[in-house]
Parts: structure tokens; C-alpha cells; sequence
């Protein structure tokens, strides 16, 4: 069974694609598990920028097709960030709790009509640098006043969805991989990947869902 890369080191985000995947005849990898140690830098000003730029690298380090994604939340009471700076908006080594108090304190003076959110998520899948497909996945909410909820990272436990009266991280997985922007990206990509099994490799296949270049 060929090895499909999973280009990150973020354990939660790891489980989710395990579990988005499931049932693809490719055998999951990490980071980790190939030794692969060093850090692309993530210096693109777009979520689809960084997550090509991911996707390519490591390709090419592992000389394995790669899954890579860049994901991220756009306030607009703030203008759109922290957006492509999520992960860091608090800081290089700030654990999720802290950026999630960093993000509330940002927020602490607006009101609950203004605190309006996009999760966004773009996953990129490369086997080199010419041969790469992206595919987009999104999701509205608004941001609460205090965390709730343990099922999730990153600023689940303040992304609000009104549909569900939950925050994402209060949702179970089954219904999170459902409704999250990168649960959404990854329906796409999985079709692209079905397709590129049952090719050998031959090309990438694409429905509409996403931009092949």
C-alpha cells in the first residue's frame, strides 16, 4: 500500500485526518514517524500559499505524495486575524489556551453582533512541486466570551456555531468532521485521492472541488 505523507506535527490535527481519510487505500504517515525533523517556514501571506509551499517541501524531502494544510480563523470585528498568523497570533511558543485568551482580549470591548468568524482551511496535495492539487473548505460562526467544551484544539472551544447552540470543541467528532472547515476540505480532497488510487498515479482527478496546477 503506497504511504500518503501527513505533513504536520499537530497530533489533533492528525487524529482528524485519520479519521476524515479512513478507508483510502493509502497508509497514513507523520512527520514523525518518517523523521522528518525540519520546519518548513510558513512565510506565505495565504492559507493556500502556505499550504502549497508545505505540501512541495516535504514531498520532496520524503519523496512521498504529501497531504499539507493550511488552516486558520479571520475575525471580522479584527479585520480578518489573526487569519494566516492563527497558530502564532500569541506568540511562537504560546500553548491554544493562551491564544484563546489572547483572541478574547482583542475581542473583550465587542459585542456579540460584531464578533462574526470564519474558520477557513486550504489542503494541498503534492507529489512534486509541478504536480499539485488544492482543494477549500470553510465554516461561519462567531467567536463567545469564554472557552467551552474539550473536544477540539486550537480555538475550537470559542468558535461558536448558532445552528448547533455549541462552540466546535462542545461538538462530538463524528458531527465536528461534519460541519468544520477542514472536515469540508477533506471531503473534497478525499475524492481527489479516491480518484488518484484507482489512476496508479497517473494524474490527479478533480469533480469541481478544488484547482489543480
Amino acid at each position: 500500500m503506497r504511504k500518503l505523507l501527513l505533513a504536520t506535527t499537530n497530533r489533533g490535527k492528525a487524529r482528524e485526518y485519520r479519521e476524515l481519510l479512513a478507508g483510502l487505500p493509502f497508509l497514513l504517515t507523520t512527520l514523525v514517524d518518517e523523521g522528518i525533523t525540519f520546519e518548513v517556514a510558513e512565510h506565505e501571506s495565504s492559507f493556500e500559499g502556505n499550504a502549497r509551499l508545505k505540501a512541495t517541501s516535504y514531498a520532496a524531502a520524503s519523496g512521498l505524495i504529501t497531504l499539507a494544510d493550511d488552516s486558520g480563523l479571520e475575525v471580522d470585528a479584527l479585520n480578518g486575524e489573526p487569519g494566516v498568523h492563527s497558530a502564532r497570533y500569541a506568540g511562537d511558543n504560546a500553548t491554544d489556551a493562551e491564544r484563546v485568551q489572547y483572541l478574547l482580549g482583542k475581542l473583550s470591548t465587542v459585542p456579540q453582533e460584531r464578533r462574526t468568524a470564519c474558520f477557513r482551511c486550504v489542503i494541498a496535495l503534492a507529489e512534486n512541486r509541478e504536480k499539485v492539487t488544492v482543494c477549500y473548505g470553510s465554516c461561519d460562526g462567531s467567536i463567545t466570551f469564554e472557552p467551552k467544551g474539550s473536544n477540539g484544539f486550537g480555538y475550537d472551544p470559542v468558535f461558536y456555531l448558532p445552528e448547533y447552540g455549541k462552540t466546535m470543541a462542545e461538538l462530538t467528532s463524528d458531527v465536528k468532521n461534519q460541519v468544520s472547515h477542514r472536515g469540508r476540505a477533506a471531503r473534497e480532497m478525499y475524492k481527489v485521492l479516491k480518484r488518484y488510487a484507482s489512476l496508479r498515479g497517473d494524474r490527479y482527478g478533480c469533480q469541481g472541488c478544488c484547482s489543480i496546477f
